[in-house]
């Protein structure tokens, strides 16, 4: 028997100000999907980082994540083929990264977090480095 397949595709991250947060995610790289206004006093803005299949949503009036707390959210990874060429990149569009932390094996991470503090991490991992080959379309 096959196993379902569950694709996690949207996490939202509770900010206190829509504006500034979007503004932070396009200056770090990511490409803004959606910016809605669907209902009075109703706010969805979904964002995805470059190459993934799984997005971020900024949202106001919405009863599922109304109680969430800006800044809550703890330790999102982003998953890279070199820590070091993405930290470099999110440096030179203006984010405030940390330094690069070796753990062993050939992992590394760096640390950064948006304007409410909300905090992410760059991950290299060699053994996925075939996650990152182009593909032989």
């Amino acid at each position: 028997m096959n196993a379902v397949k569950m694709l996690l595709e949207l996490i939202p991250v509770p900010v206190a100000d829509i504006d500034r947060a979007k503004e932070f995610y396009v200056r770090a790289g990511f490409a803004v999907d959606v910016d809605v206004r669907p209902a009075e006093g109703v706010r969805v803005c979904q964002l995805t980082p470059p190459g993934s299949a799984c997005s971020i949503t900024l949202t106001s009036g919405l009863p599922q994540v109304a109680d969430a707390v800006p800044g809550s959210l703890r330790g999102l990874h982003l998953v890279v083929a070199d820590v070091a060429a993405a930290r470099d990149e999110l440096a030179r569009r203006g984010v405030a990264v940390g330094e690069i932390d070796e753990v062993g094996g050939g992992v590394k991470y760096v640390p950064f977090s948006d304007p409410d503090g909300n905090t992410w991490v760059l991950q290299e991992m060699p053994w996925r480095a075939d996650d990152f080959a182009p593909s032989a379309e």
